[in-house]
């Protein structure tokens, strides 16, 4: 079992720039990949970007991409989701997960898009970006 915690969220202004921040506990958290969703009201959850178990592979949606900058702190279980020029497009609450554990990637090259492999959520911290 993993408990991830979200925190960062807030209100700001189109352009501006946010850090949410994922604390986990619970099960060895450099083990699992680990990624970011976002759900805007009435909309489906979707995938923002993910990290491998050891940082050495991140991929982005293409909505985030130049703009968002995943990463992660294995020594303090925590990973990171930097967020500059927001737009009001980007408000939603934000949750991260915990992903699958493939015990061949040796080389920390997985990262995964779909809900279905992740496995841990937290509770989600919202973002509100303001025009």
């Amino acid at each position: 079992q993993v408990q991830l915690v979200e925190s960062g969220g807030g209100l700001v202004q189109a352009g501006g720039s946010l850090r949410l921040s994922c604390a986990a506990s619970g099960r060895t958290f450099s083990v699992y990949p680990m990624g970011w969703f976002r759900q805007a009201p009435g909309k489906e959850r979707e995938f923002v970007a993910s990290i491998s178990w050891n940082g050495g592979s991140t991929y982005y949606d293409d909505s985030v991409k130049g703009r968002f900058t995943i990463s992660r702190d294995n020594a303090k279980n925590t990973v990171y989701l930097q967020m500059n020029i927001l737009s009001p497009e980007d408000t939603a609450v934000y949750y991260c997960a915990a992903g699958r554990v493939d015990p061949w990637d040796y080389r920390g090259s997985a990262t995964y898009t779909s809900k279905d492999d992740y496995n841990y959520w937290g509770q989600g911290t919202q973002v509100t970006v303001s025009s």
